[in-house]
Protein backbone atom coordinates (compact mmCIF):
# COMPACT_ATOMS: atom_id res chain seq x y z
CA UNK A 1 0.00 0.00 0.00
CA UNK A 2 1.35 3.72 -0.63
CA UNK A 3 1.75 5.42 2.47
CA UNK A 4 4.68 7.81 1.85
CA UNK A 5 3.09 10.74 3.18
CA UNK A 6 6.01 12.57 3.54
CA UNK A 7 7.12 12.23 0.28
CA UNK A 8 3.74 13.17 -0.60
CA UNK A 9 3.10 16.45 1.59
CA UNK A 10 7.06 17.42 -0.25
CA UNK A 11 6.10 16.98 -3.40
CA UNK A 12 4.88 19.81 -6.34
CA UNK A 13 1.85 19.98 -8.12
CA UNK A 14 0.40 21.96 -10.70
CA UNK A 15 -2.10 23.87 -8.54
CA UNK A 16 0.53 24.78 -6.31
CA UNK A 17 0.90 27.59 -8.61
CA UNK A 18 -2.66 28.86 -8.92
CA UNK A 19 -1.76 31.63 -6.34
CA UNK A 20 -4.83 34.02 -5.08
CA UNK A 21 -2.61 36.65 -7.37
CA UNK A 22 -3.00 34.23 -10.78
CA UNK A 23 -6.33 33.30 -9.88
CA UNK A 24 -7.30 37.13 -9.76
CA UNK A 25 -5.31 38.45 -12.37
CA UNK A 26 -7.04 35.81 -14.73
CA UNK A 27 -10.35 36.87 -13.97
CA UNK A 28 -9.08 41.04 -15.26
CA UNK A 29 -7.61 39.03 -17.63
CA UNK A 30 -11.14 38.32 -18.70
CA UNK A 31 -12.64 41.53 -18.15
CA UNK A 32 -14.19 41.24 -14.59
CA UNK A 33 -13.50 44.04 -12.33
CA UNK A 34 -12.54 41.67 -8.95
CA UNK A 35 -12.80 43.65 -5.56
CA UNK A 36 -9.96 41.20 -4.07
CA UNK A 37 -12.63 38.98 -2.45
CA UNK A 38 -11.89 35.14 -2.84
CA UNK A 39 -13.32 32.44 -0.97
CA UNK A 40 -12.25 28.93 -1.45
CA UNK A 41 -14.88 26.77 -2.45
CA UNK A 42 -15.12 22.60 -1.36
CA UNK A 43 -14.20 20.79 -5.08
CA UNK A 44 -11.10 18.63 -5.35
CA UNK A 45 -11.29 17.36 -9.20
CA UNK A 46 -11.14 20.94 -10.10
CA UNK A 47 -10.56 24.18 -8.15
CA UNK A 48 -13.67 26.15 -7.50
CA UNK A 49 -13.94 29.78 -5.89
CA UNK A 50 -16.02 32.32 -5.35
CA UNK A 51 -14.83 35.69 -6.52
CA UNK A 52 -16.20 38.97 -5.33
CA UNK A 53 -16.71 41.62 -8.28
CA UNK A 54 -16.48 45.38 -7.76
CA UNK A 55 -19.92 46.03 -10.33
CA UNK A 56 -22.13 43.68 -8.79
CA UNK A 57 -22.56 40.06 -7.19
CA UNK A 58 -19.74 37.59 -7.09
CA UNK A 59 -19.61 34.90 -9.27
CA UNK A 60 -18.07 31.37 -9.04
CA UNK A 61 -14.64 30.43 -11.67
CA UNK A 62 -13.52 26.76 -12.14
CA UNK A 63 -10.04 26.68 -12.38
CA UNK A 64 -10.06 22.85 -14.57
CA UNK A 65 -7.16 20.61 -14.00
CA UNK A 66 -4.45 20.50 -15.70
CA UNK A 67 -4.33 17.60 -18.04
CA UNK A 68 -7.43 15.76 -17.23
CA UNK A 69 -9.80 17.25 -20.52
CA UNK A 70 -8.23 18.35 -23.44
CA UNK A 71 -9.60 22.04 -24.86
CA UNK A 72 -12.19 20.68 -27.60
CA UNK A 73 -13.77 18.60 -24.42
CA UNK A 74 -14.16 21.25 -22.16
CA UNK A 75 -15.69 23.54 -25.06
CA UNK A 76 -18.37 20.32 -25.61
CA UNK A 77 -19.05 20.41 -21.72
CA UNK A 78 -19.98 24.48 -22.31
CA UNK A 79 -21.54 24.10 -25.55
CA UNK A 80 -23.84 21.20 -24.06
CA UNK A 81 -24.73 23.78 -21.19
CA UNK A 82 -25.37 26.44 -23.50
CA UNK A 83 -27.62 24.39 -25.38
CA UNK A 84 -29.57 23.56 -22.68
CA UNK A 85 -29.82 27.00 -21.23
CA UNK A 86 -30.73 28.47 -24.53
CA UNK A 87 -33.67 26.05 -24.39
CA UNK A 88 -34.88 27.37 -21.14
CA UNK A 89 -33.60 24.08 -19.39
CA UNK A 90 -32.45 24.88 -15.94
CA UNK A 91 -28.90 24.88 -15.75
CA UNK A 92 -26.12 26.95 -15.06
CA UNK A 93 -23.75 27.19 -18.18
CA UNK A 94 -20.37 29.04 -18.54
CA UNK A 95 -20.52 32.88 -18.89
CA UNK A 96 -19.17 34.56 -21.70
CA UNK A 97 -15.88 36.59 -21.79
CA UNK A 98 -15.27 39.84 -22.66
CA UNK A 99 -13.28 37.92 -25.56
CA UNK A 100 -16.91 36.56 -26.68
CA UNK A 101 -15.31 32.64 -25.50
CA UNK A 102 -16.15 31.01 -22.38
CA UNK A 103 -12.88 29.11 -21.60
CA UNK A 104 -10.18 31.46 -20.31
CA UNK A 105 -6.52 30.91 -20.38
CA UNK A 106 -4.15 32.24 -18.02
CA UNK A 107 -0.65 31.22 -16.35
CA UNK A 108 -1.20 27.49 -18.30
CA UNK A 109 -4.94 27.19 -16.31
CA UNK A 110 -7.90 27.11 -18.32
CA UNK A 111 -10.90 28.68 -16.25
CA UNK A 112 -14.67 29.23 -16.84
CA UNK A 113 -16.61 31.92 -14.96
CA UNK A 114 -20.30 31.06 -13.67
CA UNK A 115 -23.00 32.95 -11.91
CA UNK A 116 -23.91 32.65 -8.70
CA UNK A 117 -26.76 30.45 -7.80
CA UNK A 118 -28.04 29.68 -4.29
CA UNK A 119 -30.18 26.63 -3.03
CA UNK A 120 -30.21 23.30 -1.51
CA UNK A 121 -30.14 20.12 -2.72
CA UNK A 122 -33.86 18.35 -3.71
CA UNK A 123 -35.54 16.53 -0.90
CA UNK A 124 -36.06 13.13 -3.15
CA UNK A 125 -38.45 11.78 -0.83
CA UNK A 126 -41.28 14.10 -2.14
CA UNK A 127 -43.31 12.66 -4.78
CA UNK A 128 -43.47 15.65 -6.77
CA UNK A 129 -39.80 16.53 -6.51
CA UNK A 130 -38.93 13.39 -8.50
CA UNK A 131 -41.65 14.12 -10.88
CA UNK A 132 -40.65 17.57 -11.78
CA UNK A 133 -36.67 16.17 -11.90
CA UNK A 134 -37.82 13.59 -14.58
CA UNK A 135 -39.44 16.16 -16.53
CA UNK A 136 -37.01 18.40 -16.70
CA UNK A 137 -34.39 15.14 -17.62
CA UNK A 138 -36.82 14.35 -19.84
CA UNK A 139 -35.60 17.49 -21.90
CA UNK A 140 -31.91 17.42 -21.39
CA UNK A 141 -32.55 14.16 -23.04
CA UNK A 142 -33.99 15.08 -25.75
CA UNK A 143 -31.76 17.61 -26.64
CA UNK A 144 -28.73 15.78 -25.55
CA UNK A 145 -29.96 13.17 -28.23
CA UNK A 146 -29.77 15.53 -31.52
CA UNK A 147 -26.31 15.15 -32.11
CA UNK A 148 -23.03 13.59 -30.26
CA UNK A 149 -20.34 13.90 -28.27
CA UNK A 150 -16.99 13.71 -30.40
CA UNK A 151 -14.19 14.46 -27.47
CA UNK A 152 -15.43 13.43 -24.13
CA UNK A 153 -15.76 9.86 -23.00
CA UNK A 154 -18.66 6.81 -23.04
CA UNK A 155 -19.32 4.60 -20.51
CA UNK A 156 -17.65 0.80 -21.61
CA UNK A 157 -18.60 -0.75 -17.59
CA UNK A 158 -16.72 -3.67 -18.26
CA UNK A 159 -13.53 -2.82 -19.63
CA UNK A 160 -13.66 0.12 -17.38
CA UNK A 161 -13.86 -1.75 -14.26
CA UNK A 162 -11.03 -4.26 -14.99
CA UNK A 163 -9.02 -1.33 -15.79
CA UNK A 164 -9.75 0.99 -12.82
CA UNK A 165 -8.79 -2.28 -10.96
CA UNK A 166 -5.74 -2.55 -12.32
CA UNK A 167 -5.31 0.83 -11.19
CA UNK A 168 -5.43 0.20 -7.79
CA UNK A 169 -3.61 -3.70 -8.11
CA UNK A 170 -0.35 -2.04 -9.85
CA UNK A 171 -0.13 0.74 -7.41
CA UNK A 172 -0.40 -1.79 -4.00
CA UNK A 173 -3.37 0.17 -2.84
CA UNK A 174 -5.32 -3.19 -1.63
CA UNK A 175 -3.50 -4.68 1.59
CA UNK A 176 -1.83 -7.78 0.82
CA UNK A 177 -3.91 -9.20 3.45
CA UNK A 178 -7.48 -8.41 1.66
CA UNK A 179 -5.88 -9.50 -1.77
CA UNK A 180 -7.49 -13.07 -1.63
CA UNK A 181 -10.75 -11.74 -0.88
CA UNK A 182 -10.50 -8.85 -3.53
CA UNK A 183 -9.24 -10.80 -6.44
CA UNK A 184 -11.85 -13.27 -5.48
CA UNK A 185 -14.18 -10.74 -5.94
CA UNK A 186 -13.55 -8.83 -8.70
CA UNK A 187 -14.19 -11.88 -11.69
CA UNK A 188 -17.45 -12.25 -9.76
CA UNK A 189 -18.59 -8.42 -10.34
CA UNK A 190 -17.62 -8.89 -13.62
CA UNK A 191 -19.51 -11.43 -14.58
CA UNK A 192 -22.39 -10.55 -13.04
CA UNK A 193 -22.02 -6.97 -15.04
CA UNK A 194 -21.67 -8.79 -18.24
CA UNK A 195 -24.67 -10.57 -17.54
CA UNK A 196 -26.96 -7.73 -16.56
CA UNK A 197 -26.02 -5.86 -19.72
CA UNK A 198 -26.85 -8.90 -21.67
CA UNK A 199 -30.10 -8.73 -19.77
CA UNK A 200 -30.30 -4.63 -20.75
CA UNK A 201 -29.84 -5.73 -24.87
CA UNK A 202 -28.65 -2.81 -27.04
CA UNK A 203 -30.03 0.68 -25.56
CA UNK A 204 -29.50 3.95 -26.86
CA UNK A 205 -26.49 6.30 -25.37
CA UNK A 206 -26.83 10.00 -25.85
CA UNK A 207 -25.35 13.07 -24.59
CA UNK A 208 -26.11 12.86 -20.33
CA UNK A 209 -25.08 15.22 -17.32
CA UNK A 210 -23.17 12.28 -16.14
CA UNK A 211 -22.84 12.95 -12.55
CA UNK A 212 -26.49 13.96 -12.03
CA UNK A 213 -27.07 13.46 -8.35
CA UNK A 214 -28.90 15.60 -5.90
CA UNK A 215 -25.49 18.06 -4.93
CA UNK A 216 -25.48 18.81 -8.42
CA UNK A 217 -29.54 19.77 -8.20
CA UNK A 218 -29.92 23.15 -6.41
CA UNK A 219 -33.72 24.14 -5.57
CA UNK A 220 -34.45 27.52 -4.27
CA UNK A 221 -38.84 28.28 -3.85
CA UNK A 222 -39.97 26.69 -7.33
CA UNK A 223 -36.52 26.88 -9.40
CA UNK A 224 -34.55 23.70 -9.90
CA UNK A 225 -31.14 24.19 -11.35
CA UNK A 226 -28.17 21.61 -12.43
CA UNK A 227 -25.34 22.24 -12.08
CA UNK A 228 -21.81 20.94 -12.53
CA UNK A 229 -21.63 19.63 -16.05
CA UNK A 230 -17.88 18.19 -16.04
CA UNK A 231 -18.51 15.19 -15.99
CA UNK A 232 -20.95 14.89 -19.38
CA UNK A 233 -20.36 12.13 -21.63
CA UNK A 234 -22.10 9.81 -23.30
CA UNK A 235 -24.22 7.31 -21.75
CA UNK A 236 -27.13 5.56 -21.37
CA UNK A 237 -30.11 8.02 -20.00
CA UNK A 238 -30.92 5.59 -16.98
CA UNK A 239 -26.74 7.16 -15.78
CA UNK A 240 -28.89 10.63 -15.09
CA UNK A 241 -31.87 8.69 -12.77
CA UNK A 242 -30.19 5.86 -10.45
CA UNK A 243 -28.02 8.39 -8.61
CA UNK A 244 -31.66 9.92 -7.56
CA UNK A 245 -32.68 6.75 -5.71
CA UNK A 246 -32.27 5.71 -2.50
CA UNK A 247 -33.35 2.86 0.11
CA UNK A 248 -34.71 -0.86 -0.28
CA UNK A 249 -35.03 -2.05 -4.29
CA UNK A 250 -39.34 -1.56 -3.31
CA UNK A 251 -38.61 2.43 -2.51
CA UNK A 252 -35.90 2.84 -5.52
CA UNK A 253 -38.73 1.26 -7.45
CA UNK A 254 -40.95 3.62 -6.59
CA UNK A 255 -38.84 6.53 -7.10
CA UNK A 256 -38.42 5.07 -10.38
CA UNK A 257 -41.45 4.80 -11.40
CA UNK A 258 -42.35 8.62 -10.18
CA UNK A 259 -39.41 10.01 -12.12
CA UNK A 260 -40.33 8.29 -14.87
CA UNK A 261 -44.04 9.37 -14.41
CA UNK A 262 -42.50 13.21 -15.54
CA UNK A 263 -39.66 12.23 -18.04
CA UNK A 264 -42.12 9.82 -20.48
CA UNK A 265 -44.07 13.45 -20.52
CA UNK A 266 -41.29 14.43 -22.75
CA UNK A 267 -39.09 11.52 -23.82
CA UNK A 268 -39.96 7.60 -24.22
CA UNK A 269 -37.33 5.54 -21.69
CA UNK A 270 -36.18 1.86 -22.61
CA UNK A 271 -37.34 -0.34 -19.35
CA UNK A 272 -34.56 -2.64 -19.73
CA UNK A 273 -32.28 -0.05 -18.71
CA UNK A 274 -33.38 -1.06 -15.28
CA UNK A 275 -30.65 -3.67 -15.89
CA UNK A 276 -28.01 -1.38 -16.29
CA UNK A 277 -28.05 0.22 -12.54
CA UNK A 278 -26.24 -2.15 -10.47
CA UNK A 279 -23.67 -2.36 -13.07
CA UNK A 280 -23.25 1.45 -13.15
CA UNK A 281 -23.13 1.19 -9.08
CA UNK A 282 -20.43 -1.31 -9.43
CA UNK A 283 -18.66 0.75 -11.93
CA UNK A 284 -18.61 4.07 -9.61
CA UNK A 285 -17.74 2.53 -6.15
CA UNK A 286 -14.53 0.66 -7.97
CA UNK A 287 -13.56 4.04 -10.01
CA UNK A 288 -13.89 6.30 -7.28
CA UNK A 289 -11.21 4.00 -5.68
CA UNK A 290 -9.35 4.30 -8.56
CA UNK A 291 -10.43 8.31 -8.65
CA UNK A 292 -8.20 8.77 -5.31
CA UNK A 293 -5.42 6.61 -5.72
CA UNK A 294 -5.38 8.65 -9.73
CA UNK A 295 -5.27 12.02 -7.65
CA UNK A 296 -3.16 11.01 -4.59
CA UNK A 297 -0.36 13.03 -5.95
CA UNK A 298 -1.75 16.32 -5.57
CA UNK A 299 -1.42 17.12 -1.86
CA UNK A 300 -4.86 18.30 -1.44
CA UNK A 301 -6.29 14.88 -1.55
CA UNK A 302 -3.88 12.51 1.49
CA UNK A 303 -5.11 15.65 3.46
CA UNK A 304 -8.93 15.68 2.58
CA UNK A 305 -8.94 12.17 2.16
CA UNK A 306 -6.73 10.46 4.81
CA UNK A 307 -8.72 7.28 5.05
CA UNK A 308 -7.91 6.01 1.82
CA UNK A 309 -4.20 4.85 2.65
CA UNK A 310 -5.52 3.22 6.16
CA UNK A 311 -6.70 -0.74 6.00
CA UNK A 312 -10.02 -0.17 7.63
CA UNK A 313 -10.86 1.63 4.21
CA UNK A 314 -9.93 -1.40 2.54
CA UNK A 315 -12.18 -4.02 4.38
CA UNK A 316 -15.25 -1.41 4.04
CA UNK A 317 -14.49 -2.17 0.50
CA UNK A 318 -14.81 -5.53 0.27
CA UNK A 319 -17.80 -5.61 2.07
CA UNK A 320 -19.42 -2.85 -0.13
CA UNK A 321 -18.43 -4.85 -3.17
CA UNK A 322 -19.99 -8.50 -1.45
CA UNK A 323 -22.75 -6.81 -1.33
CA UNK A 324 -22.78 -5.04 -4.32
CA UNK A 325 -22.30 -8.65 -5.73
CA UNK A 326 -25.17 -9.42 -3.87
CA UNK A 327 -27.31 -7.12 -6.04
CA UNK A 328 -26.18 -7.60 -8.87
CA UNK A 329 -27.87 -11.17 -8.15
CA UNK A 330 -31.05 -10.20 -7.26
CA UNK A 331 -33.90 -9.28 -10.62
CA UNK A 332 -33.89 -5.72 -11.17
CA UNK A 333 -35.60 -2.94 -9.41
CA UNK A 334 -39.37 -3.34 -10.64
CA UNK A 335 -41.51 -0.50 -11.36
CA UNK A 336 -44.65 -0.01 -9.54
CA UNK A 337 -47.17 -2.09 -11.69
CA UNK A 338 -44.70 -4.18 -13.73
CA UNK A 339 -42.68 -7.34 -13.25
Amino acid sequence: MNTESSDIAASTHPYDSLTPEVILDAMEDAGFEVSGRLFALNSYENRVYQVGLEDGPPVITKFYRPGRWSDAAIMEEHEFSLELQAADIPVIAPMIMENGESLGRHADFRFAVFPQRGGQAPDTSITDTLYRLGQWLGQIHNLGAIKNFQHRPGFDLVQGIQDHNALLIDGGWVPDDLRPAWDSLIPDLVRGCQQRIEEAGVVDTLRIHGDCHAGNILCRDETMLFVDLDDCRTGPAVQDMWLLLNGEATERGSQLGELLEGYEMFRDFNRRERHLIEPLRCYRQIAHCAWLARRWEDPAFPRFFPWFAQPRFWSDQVLALREQLSALQEPAISLPGQY
